[in-house]
């Protein structure tokens, strides 16, 4: 509950400074608002799945997520507001303990998508991989987004991965294929993830 409670205020806090700086009084009330409402939706998760575990590793990891891995974790938190929204659902016992919040449901079928330590739709089969893409961002923090976004607009328009990609066995001959047999894999932060768990698709 404790958790649930700082992560709130913490991203409330966060809202209202950034809301101040783009639009003064004004800005800090809708961004406090803003704040509020993705910081409530998270707390609640944090809190009734039990996602940190009240030891030294459960600590350690919440304080990472909400200092320097902040801007990953209210990424994270407003992609769970979402999901919430169109009735999926929390899934607690994975979360408990885990350090990360799991939602049953993802956004598409075939591919589990991790965002900050909200992770939808994965399964014991690829969870090793999802994980991958949480510790990178508290590694990285601030700037795991915009590298990860940076990797995604380069290899859309200049795609070098051209010259290493296994043509034979995942041929790009179509356009949907460009992106989800060619971009998605080769992108550093899929391309490590998929080097210690799952097979890229072909």
């Amino acid at each position: 509950m404790v958790f649930g409670i700082i992560s709130a205020a913490v991203q409330v806090g966060l809202g209202a400074l950034f809301g101040f700086l783009a639009g003064g009084t004004i800005g800090l009330m809708v961004g406090a608002v803003v704040g509020l409402l993705a910081g409530a939706v998270f707390g609640w998760a944090v809190a009734s799945a039990g996602v940190y575990a009240p030891d030294a590793r459960g600590i350690f990891l919440f304080v990472v997520d909400h200092t320097w891995s902040l801007l990953n974790t209210v990424v994270g938190a407003i992609y769970l507001a979402v999901h919430l929204i169109f009735g999926h659902s929390l899934d607690r016992p994975t979360s408990q303990g885990s350090g990360r919040v799991s939602v049953v449901e993802g956004v598409s079928p075939r591919y589990a998508t991790t965002i900050g330590t909200v992770c939808a739709g994965s399964s014991s089969g690829i969870q090793r991989h999802e994980d991958v893409h949480i510790f990178q961002g508290r590694l990285l923090g601030p700037l795991y987004i915009p590298l990860v976004l940076a990797n995604y607009v380069l290899f859309t328009i200049a795609p070098v991965w051209l010259l290493y990609h296994d043509h034979t066995n995942a041929p790009i001959n179509r356009f949907t294929r460009y992106f989800e047999i060619g971009v998605y894999p080769h992108v550093w932060n899929e391309a490590i993830a998929y080097r210690i768990q799952g097979t890229p698709p072909r």
